[in-house]
């Protein structure tokens, strides 16, 4: 997870050749219209290793429905409890909350199960790891 006051453009391409890197590259990333972006450097980068980016049209956030859905979740359950003092804090604080939405908690998406139940009751179909 990267935290912190803002990502430019350049930071957001070494986030994203790691993920390349570690996990491969999506053939399609649905974005939003911010200046990271939209930089040329940034869809130049995405269009040489093969990644379509479609915009979602300006005040048409629910074309992204999925992040909004994430955002909203973890504004009010890490970034609306609690007076931070320094990025360190929030990052710590972040990594806890991450670990616990995406291994332990119950999804709908999974039918009430949590991620590490659902790997564990279909894990010959999965390539996933967790975290440790």
């Amino acid at each position: 997870m990267n935290i912190d006051t803002s990502l430019r453009t350049p930071r957001l391409i070494r986030v994203f050749e790691r993920l390349r890197q570690e996990h491969g590259l999506p053939d399609v990333l649905r974005v939003e219209n911010g200046p990271e972006f939209l930089a040329q450097e940034f869809v130049d980068w995405m269009t040489h290793h093969g990644v379509l980016i479609p915009y979602i049209q300006q005040g048409k956030h629910n074309q992204n429905a999925f992040i909004e859905h994430f955002n909203c979740t973890y504004r009010n359950e890490v970034l609306n409890l609690y007076l931070f003092r320094t990025l360190a804090e929030v990052r710590e604080i972040a990594a806890d909350w991450l670990v616990q939405y995406n291994e332990q908690r119950p999804h709908d998406a999974l039918d009430g199960l949590s991620p590490c139940a659902y790997l564990t009751q279909n894990q010959k179909n999965s390539t996933y790891e967790l975290s440790t």
